[in-house]
């Protein structure tokens, strides 16, 4: 489903508590030497890229889990002070700065169900007060906050559809924009006359048009690659000129099978192509300056970074380690600072200085395995998987088949602690981009149209063939596993493929996914109508196909499955149905309920989680060698 998140180590900042210790916490009575090393890999602190304020950069705000929770940080990095700004049972991760850097929004929720309203705090501390008191309570759907005090909040409710209203000062909430289909606010221009919409009102929730308005919705300009005759090829905003009265927008397009940027001036129309020749996708952001645009290109599960000067048309490298960077942004004095890792190393937010930018304190992860690129064919193309296995273990091994959520996201060579400590307890891990994962050109991502669900589970099948073949999977002790979209996937593939999986995992997964679709958020249904071509009513066979509980009573292996009480994204309402009829045919599964949302952010409750997972694992499916769960 269209965000559904992926549970990450380092949750990205979208951007009065007192500060606490910042020391990595152990459980009582076991020091920090004494944990086995796949826990420390979760309570290591952590820290997120930090954003910083367009008009005061020497402030910024980050995510830490310095505390065990995910949290939002001030840093005034001309005086070193780091603050804590948030302090919530469940945690906090969408924040933003105002360009002056006197204010710091943050999106209060109620217990990880992602529907609340924007609070703000001044920068330097101070009581939170309702950034927008006269909007009620809804799902984000973007924002944009202006030079002058201005700001533009999208916002997403089942009453409503999407809604965008722009505050100005000392004024009351003015709508500007409404639509059922899904729409978010893109950007705000750097003089804060323009406002960058992305829609989907033309029914296509997978590829979004683009509209620019005046600050009172008057139109100025519109870009639709979905008309004329083309379909499936959708835009995105990456932001406006850095310059006052530039009407400049920088845009994400797939016109050549993936996405790349180009230049969009909406005054004239022009379009500029950037003409660039690099294999994989392609995203951007302008340099402070406006003369030059930071470049991420990600391919094959990596990525890199490159400078395009806007008046030679030229790319230049920016070094960066082999591996992946998690995200980048070129600072006022033409240095860049990005979140680096690599599977076995872990992240550590970098500068072209050749500086650590952002040292959290306390011990650091230990490191895990590498990874090795796996290119199998499948029904579809060639599917490549990332495998990691026990440092000099011989195959065939018990294996962990991880699928991740979207399903619009795909696994890169990044640090993670989940699949290191499934390797830490003497297990492989495969983790396969299937068919409706990025990163691989949009046909690719685009294939899982109609037949959802198994279109991407046939691509599994192929690297467990591999996998089985070659000698590294043992194909008595295979685990199916995965969270948000990888949870259904995992429930789906339990079923469908009931005798080649010995273990399923599933973690807040879609069980039941017409009651899903009933119970969930309002701005993720018109994703399932794109995919499955209509609403339940209108297409119920493919509803039917796709859903894990229509093969519920077809389940032999042993499935455990996690879920929030509060998710919005895969309710718990559907997760109950699958599980009664699970119980009421007396199949094996465990069931964890825990007070949150769609993941944690609390460090305990993920290590909770995840011993439970390896325990359940252990009983049914026992690996040759490795740690207890429990680290002993």
């Amino acid at each position: 489903m269209d965000g559904m998140t992926e549970p990450t180590d380092v949750p990205p900042t979208v951007p009065a508590a007192s500060p606490r210790s910042a020391e990595p916490s152990a459980p009582a009575g076991r020091d920090w030497s004494s944990l086995p090393d796949w826990e420390k890999r979760f309570r290591a602190p952590r820290v997120s890229l930090p954003e910083w304020a367009l008009d005061a950069p020497d402030r910024a705000l980050f995510v830490s889990n310095a505390t065990g929770t995910y949290e939002l940080y001030a840093w005034d990095r001309e005086t070193g002070r780091q603050r804590q700004v948030t302090d919530r049972p469940n945690g906090t991760t969408d924040g933003v700065l105002t360009p002056d850097g006197e204010w710091i929004w943050w999106f209060a929720d109620t217990d990880g169900d992602e529907f609340g309203v924007w609070m703000r705090q001044p920068f330097g501390g101070g009581a939170d007060e309702p950034a927008v008191p006269g909007l009620a309570p809804s799902y984000p759907a973007g924002l944009a906050l202006g030079r002058d005090g201005t700001a533009v909040v999208g916002r997403s409710t089942e009453e409503e559809g999407t809604t965008v209203h722009v505050v100005r000062p000392g004024g009351e909430p003015v709508e500007i924009y409404r639509h059922r289909e899904s729409a978010g606010v893109g950007d705000l221009s750097h003089d804060g006359t323009l406002v960058a919409v992305e829609h989907t009102e033309h029914g296509d929730a997978m590829h979004a048009a683009l509209r620019v308005v005046r600050l009172d919705g008057a139109l100025v300009a519109e870009l639709d690659d979905t008309k004329g005759g083309t379909k499936d090829l959708g835009l995105a905003v990456m932001g406006f000129a850095p310059v006052d009265g530039d009407p400049r927008l920088l845009v994400g397009h797939q016109r050549r099978g993936r996405w790349e940027p180009m230049i969009w001036d909406v005054g004239s129309g022009r379009e500029t192509d950037l003409d660039l020749e690099l294999p994989g996708d392609v995203s951007a952001e302008w340099y402070p300056d406006g003369s030059g645009l930071l470049i991420a290109h990600s391919f094959e599960a990596r990525s890199e970074l490159w400078r395009y000067d806007i008046a030679s048309r030229r790319l230049s490298r920016v070094d960066t380690p082999p591996g992946s960077v998690s995200g980048a942004t070129a600072r006022p004095d033409g240095t860049v600072e990005y979140l680096w890792s690599s599977a076995a190393v872990p992240p550590v937010v970098r500068s072209t200085t050749g500086a650590v930018v952002l040292d959290p304190p306390g011990p650091q992860a230990p490191p895990s395995v590498p990874v090795e690129d796996v290119w199998v064919e499948g029904p579809g193309g060639r599917v490549h998987a990332l495998v990691q296995r026990p440092a000099g273990a011989t195959g065939p091994l018990p294996t962990v088949f991880d699928l991740h959520g979207g399903p619009a996201w795909h696994y890169s060579d990044t640090f993670s602690a989940a699949p290191a400590a499934w390797v830490d307890h003497g297990y492989a891990v495969v983790r396969v981009n299937y068919r409706g994962s990025t990163g691989y050109g949009r046909e690719w991502t685009d294939a899982l149209r109609h037949r959802v669900g198994l279109i991407e589970l046939e691509d599994v099948a192929a690297v467990r063939e591999w996998a089985v073949s070659s000698g590294l999977a043992d194909p008595e002790r295979l685990v199916l596993t995965g969270g948000s979209w990888g949870g259904y996937l995992t429930l789906l593939g339990l079923g469908t493929q009931p005798d080649v999986w010995a273990v399923g995992i599933a973690d807040v997964p879609v069980a039941d996914y017409v009651a899903a679709y009933q119970d969930q958020m309002e701005a993720l249904r018109p994703l399932d109508r794109t995919l499955f071509g209509g609403s339940p009513e209108e297409v119920p066979d493919r509803f039917r196909a796709s859903s894990p509980i229509t093969y519920v009573d077809r389940v032999r292996a042993p499935v455990y499955i996690a879920a929030g009480v509060n998710d919005p994204r895969c309710p718990i309402r559907q997760v109950e149905n699958y599980v009664e009829r699970l119980a009421a045919r007396g199949a094996v599964h465990e069931v964890y309920r825990y007070d949150a949302g769609h993941g944690s952010l609390v460090v305990e409750e993920r290590i909770k989680q995840l011993r439970q997972e390896l325990e359940f694992a252990a009983r049914h499916v026992p690996a040759a060698a490795g740690p207890r769960p429990d680290g002993r």
